[in-house]
């Protein structure tokens, strides 16, 4: 026998899908006794659309509280904030409605709620920390009691993560925080509230999940369980993203996109890190500010090229899921993201060379680098791979 390993089920107890997310959400405080809920919401769809109103209106008097202006990256004094409006409020569940930025807000609101981490510095106690050498430190804490119901209006796939990414502005360090019950409890997937999403955002987080299952299939450690369900993320977001594109109300397209960030976080289940595009873009995003799907459109297929020479049949997977049996796989997928109009380089995302030495610095203390199917042994083969995509 070849193949062996542990498969990990999160902490999540249903995915409900293709239903009014208002409808849903009160349906779900009911069945789970929640009377006291606090949301936290993204801006755009509390002053822009009546999306939040009708989940106001459909919890009725258990909604106790809202928090909006979440910036991308989640930083952490924003959560604080949240997390005292929240604790004010008496807060039994938390509801998140919004991108990455929001479901990782509510996360770490909920730790702060079970540790009492009222100030910035407290979060250092539960942080993930990665050595240079990769040696990791994951810290153990009780897990948070509040528990969460996220609904996703990107495809960045967080919600299916029992980990969230918190920037330190002190440092502006993007870094991890995880635990089983920092999952949600309860996600809903309702294709109709993401037609609100800007087109380049939906696009462009779709491009991070096409991550999620290249890095998945790419993995050193990689299993037929993960492959399966990796392959038919790629299936389902080949054919959906294009027909969002082509035609943005379409609920069908954005339904399969939706599942196919599901599929797409199946390493979670057997503990697969990813590699260096997500290492990188990391600190694309916490250090520089690149938008979080931006940084794999830019990174990933420069990534798949470096790596190339070590897992060549890994990577022809990918080209057979993409549609595309025999080609190269950086060549199908750098060409399925121009396709969508999104940016290709790092000039186009405003990072340029001299910015370089401080991200290859600083991505040397991601898991995702020292997790690479093609070691990487040093901040200047970082360098390699972020010439590559200049």
């Amino acid at each position: 026998m070849t193949d062996s390993g542990t498969l990990h089920f999160m902490a999540i107890e249903r995915v409900i899908f293709g239903r009014a997310c208002a409808e849903a959400l009160q349906e779900e405080a009911e069945r789970l006794g929640a009377e006291r809920v606090f949301l936290l919401v993204s801006k755009s769809l509390a002053t822009g659309t009546d999306e939040i109103a009708k989940v106001r209106g459909a919890l009725g008097r258990r909604c106790v509280g809202e928090f909006s202006g979440i910036p991308p990256h989640t930083p952490r004094d924003v959560a604080v904030q949240a997390a005292a409006e929240a604790r004010e409020a008496g807060a039994d569940l938390l509801i998140t409605i919004g991108g990455g930025s929001v479901t990782d807000t509510g996360k770490i609101v909920r730790l702060c709620l079970q540790h009492d981490i009222t100030e910035i510095g407290q979060l250092d106690a539960f942080r993930m920390t990665v050595a240079l050498d990769g040696t990791r430190h994951r810290p153990r804490y009780a897990g948070p009691e509040v528990r969460q119901i996220s609904v996703p209006t990107t495809l960045s796939g967080g919600e299916f993560n029992q980990s969230a990414g918190c920037t330190d502005p002190r440092g502006k360090v993007k870094e991890a925080f995880s635990h089983r019950l920092l999952a949600p409890r309860v996600l809903v997937l309702d294709p109709a509230v993401t037609l609100h999403t800007p087109e380049w955002l939906w696009l462009s987080t779709g491009i991070r999940a096409v991550d999620h299952a290249v890095e998945t299939i790419c993995a050193p450690d990689a299993n037929p369980y993960c492959d399966g369900e990796a392959a038919q993320a790629l299936r389902l977001l080949r054919e959906g993203l294009p027909g969002c594109k082509e035609n943005p109300g379409d609920l069908d397209a954005r339904l399969n996109c939706q599942l196919g960030v599901q599929l797409s976080m199946t390493h979670n289940k057997a503990a697969i890190t990813m590699g260096a595009s997500h290492g990188i873009g990391h600190v694309l995003g916490g250090t520089c500010d690149v938008p979080h799907g931006h940084t794999s459109c830019v990174m990933l297929p420069h990534v798949l090229r470096y790596n190339l020479p070590v897992n060549a049949h890994r990577q022809a997977l990918v080209s057979a899921a993409m549609g595309r049996p025999g080609d190269d796989a950086a060549d199908v997928i750098g060409e399925f993201i121009a396709s969508l109009g999104l940016p290709r380089t790092l000039a186009e995302v405003g990072v340029h060379p001299d910015q370089f030495e401080l991200i290859a610095h600083n991505a040397m203390h991601d898991r995702g680098i020292h997790a690479n199917p093609r070691p990487i042994r040093g901040p200047e083969d970082v360098m390699e791979i972020l010439e590559m995509a200049a």
